[in-house]
């Protein structure tokens, strides 16, 4: 997953105004422009790194005049105490930039970390976890990167990528089949159609109505049993709904092909990362 450069910097921008503003009081007033130091991230715990591009191109953004060399890519593991980047340069652009970019990469490792905990948990099963969209808003396209970093897969990016019948489209219409027939008749052969179940009964009518993959919405391991049996590949069956990390295992088993989880993105711890400058001797 490739973002794109001009999306990372308006987020970049839009952060740093937030943060800085127009001076930096302590910084603008402590240092001048020809003082440099040394610094460098260090992890205080063990998880998945992600962000650490986003994190150079910011002290690009805030000042330049730092050199940023990046000891562990994106996507790759760290252990407590392991230095991640080094810096050296304009302490005013490490000084300004350093809770912009921290923020955006602790929150991104948190997220890589988190999904790759899943990711484990799920292994040797047919199952893929992926995110949803509770995102943070104008966030999302970063929290879906760190997802795929993370080893999992990234569902719907937006309401325009596939048509998805939840409950209160399905409640608001009058019922599966009207609703997905409705639906077929409009949208283009390459649209496909995703169903929220809440029971077996609607799991029957949206296959009878031809929906493509359908979601079992708070079903129970013995009810996604039931469902993976009756649909016998007919449509791809996601998982979704009070998934945590003592049941994901046993959702895996029960043959679905899809554990969406919101949690990875809505709310997930971020990962430890400091910035240390080294001390002028």
């Amino acid at each position: 997953m490739k973002l794109s450069q001009s999306y990372i910097d308006d987020i970049i921008k839009t952060a740093l105004s937030e943060d800085i503003n127009y001076i930096d009081v302590t910084t603008d007033n402590l240092l001048d422009d020809t003082h440099q130091s040394e610094a460098y991230y260090v992890a205080k715990d063990d998880g998945i790194l992600c962000g650490i591009e986003i994190a150079k191109r910011v002290f690009e953004i805030v000042g330049g005049d730092v050199q940023f060399n990046i000891n562990i890519p994106d996507g790759q593991q760290v252990k407590k105490g392991d230095i991640i980047a080094t810096m050296s340069g304009s302490t005013r652009t490490l000084l300004k930039g350093e809770r912009t970019a921290l923020n955006i990469l602790q929150h991104m490792s948190g997220i890589a970390t988190s999904t790759y905990k899943c990711t484990e948990l799920v292994k040797g099963t047919s199952a893929m976890v992926t995110d949803t969209r509770k995102t943070l808003p104008g966030l999302r396209a970063l929290q879906k990167y760190a997802v795929t970093a993370g080893g999992g897969r990234n569902h719907r990016y937006n309401l325009s990528d596939g048509a998805m019948l939840k409950d209160n489209h399905i409640d608001a219409y009058g019922g599966i089949t009207q609703a997905v027939k409705a639906l077929r008749e409009k949208i283009g052969h390459m649209v496909k159609i995703e169903v929220e179940v809440r029971n077996i009964e609607e799991l029957n009518e949206a296959l009878s109505a031809g929906a493509d993959v359908i979601m079992l919405d708070n079903m129970n391991c013995d009810e996604m049993k039931k469902a993976v049996e009756i649909t016998n590949g007919a449509a791809m069956l996601e998982a979704s709904g009070n998934i945590t990390d003592e049941n994901i295992r046993d959702v895996a088993l029960t043959g679905v092909n899809i554990i969406s989880l919101g949690a990875l993105t809505h709310s997930v711890k971020c990962f430890d990362i400091s910035m240390k400058i080294k001390t002028k001797k």
